[in-house]
């Protein structure tokens, strides 16, 4: 047991006490176990369920979850303070640094941003210089190469095309797709490896990757898109079950096309 006083209502700094009282000696054995490497899915996934409260528009959900975040990041400042390396209040600190930094037409700087787009050209303009990113290569290289590739695919490619490397529209774009879809059956003809040169991995990579130039060109979010397109097949499929009068592994391959035009007559979303 720790030496510890309820209260009816706990705020910031208490919060911060449980934490550490949780590693500490006479803590919870498993929160005294974790590493940043153990937790890492965790935060992960409560980032995704916050998402999911704010796509239901969940003010409950959204606030627990947004605790549940928190929760992730004073999680591994602890783990670091225990370390030496930085605290809590590093992390405080450190992120209201770059707000100052990254606003100057708010807190007295020189840059002026009348409009929202003039903040963001700003803000990339700033982040760059203080992170020593020299070149658009650099800017590219940063991209974390943990985000969901359809997201890295798309700031990729938001940051080349200011750049100026980029094509003239969309339907230029398309044009490439054509091609990379064309490539994607040759390889798929060819009965080569997945992992040869110019295979199967490689050409669907290059067709997602267009794709998410595509969208990124006609301001779509390719993630949202995508899920979008998992939904309707979802609702689908449903309607697809629900229409057959035997497994579907006893369907021909025209049959399985039938009995999807039928069901996408029924479910026109």
């Amino acid at each position: 047991m720790v030496d510890f006083q309820y209260k009816p209502r706990y705020g910031y700094e208490d919060f911060l006490e449980i934490m550490r009282l949780l590693r500490a000696p006479g803590g919870c054995p498993w929160d005294r176990e974790q590493t940043h490497a153990s937790i890492r899915r965790n935060f992960l996934e409560e980032t995704y369920e916050v998402l999911d409260a704010i796509d239901r528009d969940d003010p409950h959900a959204m606030c627990e979850e947004l605790g549940d975040v928190l929760m992730q990041v004073v999680f591994h400042a602890q783990i670091e303070s225990e370390a030496g390396r930085f605290t809590m209040e590093d992390v405080v600190d450190g992120v209201a640094q770059k707000l100052v930094y990254r606003h100057p037409h708010v807190f007295g700087g020189t840059m002026q941003a009348d409009t929202s787009e003039q903040v963001l050209v700003n803000w990339e303009a700033l982040k760059r210089k203080e992170k020593g990113q020299r070149s658009t290569a650099d800017a590219v290289e940063a991209v974390p190469h943990t985000l969901p590739a359809l997201w890295r695919a798309e700031k990729i490619q938001s940051k080349t095309a200011k750049a100026g490397f980029d094509w003239s529209g969309a339907l230029s774009a398309l044009d490439k797709l054509e091609e990379e879809v064309r490539e994607l059956r040759e390889a798929l003809e060819s009965g080569a490896g997945a992992d040869s040169p110019h295979g199967v991995r490689e050409e669907v990579g290059d067709a997602l990757f267009i794709a998410a130039k595509i969208a990124q060109m006609s301001g779509v979010d390719p993630e949202d898109a995508l899920h979008r397109a998992c939904d309707k097949f979802d609702s689908r499929f449903r309607k697809v079950e629900q229409l057959a009068d035997k497994p579907l592994g006893e369907y021909s391959e025209p049959e399985l096309v039938e009995l999807w035009k039928a069901a996408k007559e029924q479910d026109p979303s």
